[in-house]
């Protein structure tokens, strides 16, 4: 039998046995949705989570972001397999570590920041998690959290609450709770009372949210007007927002943006777990207990069980013709996102040197062939450093379809556009941008790129 039926055959059986089972794959797509993406932490043990997916967020905060990442949590988030990995049974776990006032742990946000509900659709955002398995004093500091941030945060790092956040499901303390909260407009004050927010919680079904996994859902609804925002624990909802509750521009700025990006973390102390309890830590806070994630998945209203092919829903689906953000690749090898300084703002791909690539599936060209491929790069590299930014359909080893040279350009951020031609090509593929140059070291950063006829 394919891979992919056992997995969903191993999820249904594992669903049927109870929530307190562990589950090492992401479920079946429910009947009348579509999977828009998932990671289910399947890997080694301890190696990090996909760089395909994740972005692992280190320090104190953002650089040039509000310090103690604006809430004033105490730890130092990092990159080391003991604060966040893989646990080789399909599962990741954030584990905070330290004493008093010193501590480490961490951070993960998606690499993409587009999850958004079609117009009509709704979009359902999913974890299977196990909050870290420790209560009373022992569990004072202790917040984790599974959430959303609206795009433009990123890079701005002042623009919060306005830009919107959705806290899908948050605990601290070892409270057997969970919080669903949004976060919206201005802050202090505003429609959603900042900086607490707009929010409510309830105790996990059957057992506690820190004994055992349950599931936390959360759904954008824009199939009903006016709109509604809920949450779910075990498919239980307790909690809604209406739009009809927001003055137009409010719910345009959390709203009419590019989309959102998911989080994955545990802090140590600050303002929420304080709020209950006082100054956290304290000396009876005890070190390294994990939130266990099992899958993380999003899906979006409308299809089957199945991808169409070609996709017609995230990821994928894109027209040739239009802008392809480099950033919104489905899978990549070598590279990182960035800032960007260019018109329009935003994020590019950097860190780009030879045998790196960027996959992007479902690009539709249309019946009519497109000839050219054009790309606005940039390129800080030395001189006598340069390569290939190269086309390629549906296999990263295929022979190019076309190609174009570059060399520095007088820095990263100083961007030109940059035509080549292309073999005539029709109908929808997978295209990969591969990336080959004579010298080790990066040679080019990508902004966008489209084809034209």
């Amino acid at each position: 039998m394919p891979s992919t039926y056992l997995r969903r055959l191993v999820a249904t059986v594992v669903a049927l046995l109870g929530a307190g089972a562990l589950v090492a794959a992401v479920p079946p797509t429910p009947t009348g949705w579509s999977l828009v993406w998932a990671d289910d932490f399947n890997g080694p043990s301890g190696s990090l989570p996909s760089s395909s997916n994740w972005i692992v967020d280190t320090g104190h905060a953002y650089p040039g972001g509000p310090g103690n990442w604006g809430t004033g949590e105490i730890q130092n988030y990092t990159a080391d397999p003991a604060n966040v990995s893989l646990d080789g049974s399909g599962n990741l776990r954030i584990t905070p570590i330290g004493s008093g006032q010193n501590w480490t742990s961490a951070r993960i946000e998606t690499r993409r920041a587009d999850f958004k509900p079609a117009d009509g659709r709704i979009l359902r955002i999913e974890g299977r998690i196990q909050m870290p398995n420790v209560t009373g004093d022992a569990a004072l500091g202790y917040w984790p959290a599974f959430w959303a941030l609206g795009s433009p945060y990123r890079g701005n790092y002042w623009n919060w609450p306005g830009i919107g956040e959705f806290d899908i499901m948050e605990n601290v303390n070892g409270i057997n709770a969970v919080w669903a909260v949004l976060h919206c407009g201005v802050n202090p004050g505003g429609p959603c009372n900042e900086t607490t927010g707009l929010g409510a919680n309830r105790a996990c079904p059957g057992s506690t949210c820190q004994s055992a996994f349950h599931t936390y859902r959360f759904e954008w609804d824009r199939s009903v007007s006016p709109n509604q925002l809920r949450w779910y624990v075990d498919g239980q909802q307790f909690h809604s927002i209406s739009q009809a509750q927001f003055d137009a521009g409010t719910w345009n700025n959390m709203t009419g943006h590019a989309g959102y990006f998911l989080l994955l973390n545990v802090a140590m102390g600050g303002a929420f777990p304080n709020a209950l309890a006082g100054p956290t830590p304290t000396a009876a806070t005890v070190s390294g207990r994990p939130m266990v994630v099992d899958y993380v998945a999003v899906w979006q209203s409308g299809g089957g069980t199945q991808p169409t092919d070609p996709p017609t829903d995230p990821p994928g689906g894109v027209d040739a013709r239009s802008t392809i953000q480099a950033e919104r690749y489905q899978a990549q090898s070598g590279t990182m996102v960035e800032t960007t300084t260019d018109t329009g703002g935003g994020q590019n791909v950097g860190a780009i040197a030879n045998g790196d690539w960027l996959r992007f599936d479902g690009v539709n060209f249309g019946g009519t062939p497109a000839r050219q491929f054009v790309a606005r790069v940039a390129s800080g590299a030395a001189g006598g450093v340069s390569g290939l930014v190269q086309v390629r359909l549906d296999s990263p080893t295929a022979a190019p379809i076309g190609d174009f040279a570059i060399a520095g350009t007088g820095g990263w951020q100083s961007w030109r556009t940059v035509p080549a031609n292309i073999a005539p090509t029709t109908g929808t593929h997978t295209v990969y941008l591969t990336f080959s140059s004579g010298q080790p070291a990066d040679y080019v950063n990508l902004n966008w790129f489209t084809f034209a006829t």
